[in-house]
Order: structure tokens, then sequence, then C-alpha cells
């Protein structure tokens, strides 16, 4: 972990995100590349793909989203199907500096994780990011068969910005009546708006998320401060997460978000809802999709996709 917080280092020049127009930090580098120059340097070899990938177009209001689909290969039949969110705080990021992730899924649950590019701040102010994300879930549930999935087997999932996403996903499903995801992966969710946690005071300084990056990032996706109250966003104080899917909560040790995670997974068992939630220790945000490298992302994939099989099977 610190071999790659130090390659991040060293490619962005130190320069903090929160420092720069949304524009230039969508340039900057980013945790992938740090990963795959630590890669480089230890002539650690990319495992080869054992999965198949496609894009597609989903039509969205005023608009349409990229999405792409992860299918391991030489599969037969309906498999189950994963939605999942990356992280970038609803800014910065898209689905390729979170494709580790999505193919980890994909491999290790044997279900097609369709991976969705929804638009971002502060171009498209919140609640697009939600709503888009929404969409591309009943996409999915609609065009299932052309995807290869099972649709009475569909979960949800997201890193960062995309977990806040995927819970919010589960909550509009159950206030719209439409079928609920047997599950929810939440790997360190941004949970509430509150930045005076024990964890964002811990780790305000921690990198590559910070308080002042998390506050830029509101900052931009938000019209105003009070749509961080909204309970799509505010998960841990004010939405009513009663008849949810059962939860897997995964949060990092150095991250201003562990407490917000915890918090949230707290709120889901509270309301009877089964929930899996562990914080991994030594390793910071945006460790998860790092198996390559960091011992600690290897274990919080397995966690993860173990909950995911027993709730797609």
């Amino acid at each position: 972990m610190q071999a790659v917080i130090e390659a991040l280092d060293s490619l962005s020049k130190s320069v903090p995100l929160n420092t720069l127009t949304p524009q230039q930090a969508r340039l900057a580098p980013t945790a992938t590349d740090a990963v795959m120059a630590v890669m480089k340097n230890n002539n650690i070899a990319m495992p080869p793909s054992i999965v198949d990938t496609m894009g597609y177009t989903v039509p969205v209001s005023g608009g349409s989203i990229h999405v792409r689909s992860y299918k391991p290969k030489n599969a037969s039949g309906a498999l189950p199907g994963i939605v999942y969110y990356h992280g970038g705080g609803w800014v910065i990021a898209t689905i390729n500096t979170y494709d580790a992730s999505a193919r980890a899924l994909a491999e290790q649950t044997n279900a097609v994780v369709v991976s969705v590019e929804y638009r971002k701040g502060p171009e498209f102010k919140y609640p697009t990011a939600h709503q888009d994300s929404y969409a591309a879930y009943q996409w999915v549930l609609a065009n299932a068969a052309t995807l290869g999935i099972n649709p009475q087997k569909v979960a949800v999932a997201g890193e960062s910005a995309g977990g806040s996403l995927a819970s919010a996903v589960c909550i509009m499903a159950r206030d719209n009546g439409v079928q609920m995801p047997l599950h929810q992966l939440l790997v360190y969710p941004i949970a509430d708006n509150n930045t005076n946690t024990t964890s964002y005071n811990q780790y305000a300084n921690a990198k590559p998320l910070s308080k002042a990056l998390m506050q830029w990032f509101f900052t931009q996706y938000f019209n105003t401060p009070a749509d961080g109250d909204s309970p799509y966003i505010s998960l841990v104080d004010v939405a009513n997460v009663t008849g949810l899917p059962p939860a897997t909560v995964i949060n990092a040790e150095i991250d201003p978000l562990q407490s917000e995670g915890q918090a949230y997974a707290a709120k889901l068992k509270g309301a009877g809802i089964a929930v899996t939630s562990k914080v991994y220790e030594g390793v910071t945000h945006e460790f998860f999709g790092m198996a390559t490298v960091v011992p600690q992302a290897k274990e919080a994939q397995k966690l993860a996709t173990d909950e995911l099989k027993k709730a797609l099977q």
C-alpha cells in the first residue's frame, strides 16, 4: 500500500486534486496508474483476462450514457448480473479507472458485471449521477436477455461515490415498486455529508482521499450544500432503509469515509437487514481494485464475491 501511495505521489508531483479544476483533475494520475507503476517496477505481470467486454448505449433523461459489460469467457446460459458503479466523487474517474474492480467481480462471481459511466458534476449536478445509475439498473433488467443475464438474479455494487449510488438505487427501486437488487456491495461508500466524523478528523490528510478533496467533490456535484441532506447522499442520517437488500460493507482503515461506512452498516443491521461488514487495516481508500499488489485487496475481493455468490445463487 505504501508503495502505491508513493508511486501516486511521484506521478502526481504531490499536487492535491482539490487545487485543480475538475477538468484538470480528470487528467491527473490515478491510483490505477500508481498500481501499474508498482507492477512495472516489480516485474509483476498482469494476470490474463478471463472475461469478454462489450459496450452499450443506454438512454437516460436528457441524453444517453455508456455502459460496459464484463462476461466470463466460455460462460453458457443466463448468468447472474451485477450493476457496478465506479468511484471518483461523482466528478472524476471513469469505468476505465475502475476496470480492475469490475473485472474481478465478474471473474470471481461468475456473473456478468455491467459498469456504468454515469454523468458527472459540475457539468451535471445532483441528482444526475443518481438518476443515471437508476436508469442503468432498470435498463439492465429490461435488457437482461441481450446481456446474458438472468433478470431474477441481479445485485448492485459500487466503490466510494459508486457505493452511494448503489445504495440509492436500492432505495429508488423500493420506492418505485421496481424489482430490488438481491444484494448491495458497498465498498468505502460515501454515506453521509458530515465531514466531522472520527475518521474524517483522524485521516483528514490521508491519501488518495482527504477531507479537503471530499469537500471539493461535494462542491462540484451539489447545486447547494442542502443537497447533502438528501436521503440519497445522507444515507446515515436521513435515508429510510426499511426493506433494503442484504449488504456487504467494506471499509479501509486509512480513509476519511471509514466511520460513515461502518455507521451505515450498523444502521442497516438495526433495520433488520443482513449485513457483513469489515474494516481492512493498513490500507487506504481505493485499495479494493489493487489485488495485483495489495494483499488486503485480494482478501476484500474474496469477501465481497463470496457474499455476492451466496446472494445470487
